[in-house]
């Protein structure tokens, strides 16, 4: 099989790089610099593979990652990798010394929520400033030796960078996980070994524009008598005006399926809109992408 270009959240040792070498660590992995430049290289045909993250089990949505998906690209989803996080303060070796005295702490906005307790308490009101990745906070506190700063992230980040972590497992609860979406131009799902034997269809759609009364609970009907089970659905803001959103659904079930085909037919005949970005498996790692 020839070598795929896999483009991941960079730079080197995020826990997007991490992830992405659960499928991909025979692949030529590229660092991209944001999440939607990473979208956008799979869907111009620059890259095979996209790896962005989508959900937290404690910040949530990656709100950047679905809105892109939903207004400005048609891609599909092929796999998803479930990865535990940990989260841990590190600096430049030069100010170990001196680390409680730092004066500015850097990560990506959701490592920065995931460890809102422990900054708060353990250093109140130092400033906290956004990241486009952990491993970008890191590789900036690596590269300003003369500032006492510190970057939140994982260990390969510490490595990859020089730092030295005076502080570990910062984050608030135990049991965090972080998913990530795979994905490609191509509807083929990734089969390889360690999968969850359930697959599961994304789907995105908006109401009937008519704006009828009843009109979900008409949505999610469409799905329990067929006995579709359904592992989420969020709402995001459509854009076009308060009160109006778009709905992203998760169902346990591959969309090739009869009770799929016609869960479909019969949300157009509603009046929905659907986008779907396809159907796929999981692949969980039982260790941490810290290691």
């Amino acid at each position: 099989m020839a070598t795929q270009q896999v483009a991941f959240l960079g730079p080197e040792a995020s826990f997007t790089h991490l992830a992405s070498k659960v499928l991909f660590q025979d692949d030529q992995l590229i660092p991209i610099r944001t999440i939607p430049e990473c979208i956008e290289a799979v869907a111009s045909g620059k890259m095979d593979i996209a790896v962005v993250p989508i959900e937290n089990t404690l910040e949530g949505t990656v709100s950047l990652t679905i809105d892109y998906l939903f207004h400005e690209v048609d891609v599909q989803v092929i796999a998803s990798i479930l990865v535990p996080i940990e989260q841990h303060l590190m600096v430049h070796p030069a100010n170990a010394e001196k680390w409680e005295k730092i004066s500015t702490i850097y990560s990506h906005p959701h490592a920065l929520a995931q460890c809102h307790k422990y900054l708060y308490y353990r250093f109140g009101k130092v400033p906290l400033e956004q990241s486009t990745s952990t491993a970008s906070a890191a590789k900036y506190v690596s590269e300003n030796e003369q500032a006492c700063i510190a970057a939140i992230g994982n260990t390969s980040a510490a490595v990859e960078y020089g730092l030295k972590i005076v502080e570990h497992n910062i984050h608030d609860f135990h049991f965090n996980h972080t998913r990530f979406l795979v994905l490609s131009k191509n509807n083929k799902t990734i089969q390889q070994a360690g999968h969850t034997s359930q697959e599961k269809t994304t789907i995105m759609l908006t109401l009937p524009k008519d704006d009828r009364s009843g009109a979900l609970h008409q949505v999610l009907s469409v799905f329990a008598w067929r006995k579709l089970n359904l592992s989420k659905i969020e709402s995001r803001p459509l854009k076009t005006g308060l009160g109006q959103y778009f709905f992203i659904i998760d169902i346990l079930e591959d969309d090739r399926v009869p009770m799929m085909r016609g869960a479909m037919e019969e949300l157009a005949a509603l009046g929905c809109e659907v986008k779907s970005l396809g159907s796929y498996y999981t692949y969980e790692t039982k260790e941490s992408a810290d290691k």
